[in-house]
């Protein structure tokens, strides 16, 4: 349910969110808190688009017609595929790693690389560990295998904590983003 100026409104499942983010803060635009990015499954970044593209969009929106939609899958439909990814076996190993990458992010953990507790100020709570799974049994489920493989998760790594991970001053100063520190976390836990 959400509710607007006062107002409940139920809504029917599925329900989700998709949210844009300027890479830059422009005027009327806000950084979100972390327990607010927290809350996010994925972060995905999008370059522009290529030039034959941008003349497709200038060419489909600046005339009078309005673009065709038909619909790809209903609501049903995408709770069936939301069913079938849960149902996705996940070796032990598989949760593991994702506990010890997610843990590995927090700079007070013992489990945190000495290397990483100047760079990171805050690190991935449980709800990254959670989507980290999640988004490996989809992305197995996509790729048709019967169960999530420790390079499922390697490639939803980068999306799922990118964003949770919170860099430090020092880390900034030197060029070294979240993105640098997940890479890096991932290598180094992948080669053990």
């Amino acid at each position: 349910k959400v509710t607007v100026v006062g107002h409940t409104y139920q809504l029917h499942p599925p329900f989700f969110v998709l949210a844009t983010q300027n890479p830059i803060e422009q005027e009327g635009t806000y950084p979100l808190p972390e327990a607010q990015l927290d809350r996010f499954m994925f972060l995905i970044e999008l370059d522009y688009p290529a030039r034959d593209e941008e003349i497709m969009i200038a060419r489909t929106t600046t005339g009078v017609s309005l673009p065709v939609l038909s619909e790809i899958l209903d609501g049903e439909r995408v709770l069936t595929f939301q069913d079938l990814v849960r149902r996705v076996p996940v070796p032990d190993h598989i949760y593991e790693f994702a506990v010890d990458l997610t843990r590995r992010t927090r700079p007070k953990s013992s489990e945190a690389p000495n290397w990483l507790r100047p760079l990171v100020g805050w690190g991935a709570g449980p709800r990254a560990v959670q989507y980290l799974v999640l988004g490996a049994k989809a992305r197995a489920a996509l790729s048709g295998s019967y169960m999530v493989r420790l390079e499922d998760v390697m490639a939803v790594a980068e999306p799922v904590l990118t964003h949770r991970v919170i860099t430090t001053f020092a880390a900034e100063s030197e060029g070294i983003s979240s993105r640098d520190v997940v890479r890096r976390l991932v290598e180094e836990l992948s080669a053990q």
